[in-house]
């Protein structure tokens, strides 16, 4: 407890999943969390539901496919708090399961808009304030599908590779203002979005990922959640520049791919 004391974050996507453990861990160390996702009901109850157990929370309706949505929640974040310590771009859709030629134009630009331009307005909204106070983390939530392929998924790879190279650009540029920028590529995790994806393309789907899985498991949004409060957190005021693999070792194996019949 107390890992991060007094600081003001912020976590997209944080009504269900991935954001939504991030959040709750982040406010259970101590931070005081904005939390934000376009599911207004789930959000608002999930902050209610943390400041009803004493931690600090607040929701943001946060469309991170519009860019006034991002400006006004970093915006928020900052007036209700006074600064703005860590930043977790973590919203994101699964849009795959089939081969790159079949995908429309509309479905390349929508992944693109929330998978990857979401992550370059909240780091430019974010980044003034960082710098001003000349500390700050920004965490963004990248794949071990940035870092291995997966047939059917080239749009969500490529989104996903790209926060890899713009984490490491900015960890260069802006070290110099103690600003630090990591990302996180998680394996397979028990998410709602997965979910969908089973449900869209099937049961064989979930017994292929286990098998791709060296520890024989998909992985909690707890085990991500933790790996987010370190990253935030002054124990991590070396790291930066750096891609936290949490993947149950998905990427060190070699590349398998199961019978999915």
């Amino acid at each position: 407890m107390g890992r991060l004391n007094g600081k003001i974050a912020v976590v997209t996507g944080a009504a269900d999943g991935i954001g939504h453990a991030i959040a709750e861990a982040m406010a259970r160390e101590g931070a005081h969390v904005f939390a934000s996702d376009i599911a207004d009901a789930k959000g608002e109850a999930f902050a209610a539901g943390l400041r009803s157990q004493g931690l600090a929370a607040d929701y943001v309706h946060c469309d991170v496919a519009v860019e006034a949505d991002i400006r006004n929640l970093i915006e928020t974040a900052v007036k209700k708090g006074g600064r703005l310590d860590v930043l977790v771009n973590n919203a994101a859709i699964s849009i795959g399961g089939m081969p790159v030629y079949e995908m429309t134009d509309e479905q390349w630009h929508r992944l693109i808009a929330v998978n990857l331009t979401s992550v370059f307005r909240g780091c430019k909204f974010a980044l003034p304030h960082m710098i001003g106070q000349k500390s700050g983390s920004i965490i963004n939530l990248a794949s071990a599908q940035g870092h291995i392929g997966l047939d059917g998924w080239t749009a969500y790879a490529g989104a996903k590779g790209a926060i890899h190279s713009m984490t490491r650009q900015m960890a260069v540029e802006f070290g110099p203002h103690n600003v630090r920028v990591n990302s996180i590529s998680p394996g397979t995790i028990a998410t709602p979005m997965n979910d969908q994806v089973i449900a869209e393309l099937g049961e064989h789907i979930a017994r292929a990922w286990v098998k791709m899985h060296p520890l024989g498991r998909i992985g909690r949004p707890s085990e991500i959640a933790e790996a987010a409060v370190y990253l935030a957190s002054d124990a991590a005021g070396f790291t930066t520049g750096t891609d936290l693999r949490v993947d149950g070792g998905l990427t060190a194996a070699p590349r398998f791919v199961p019978d999915l019949v």
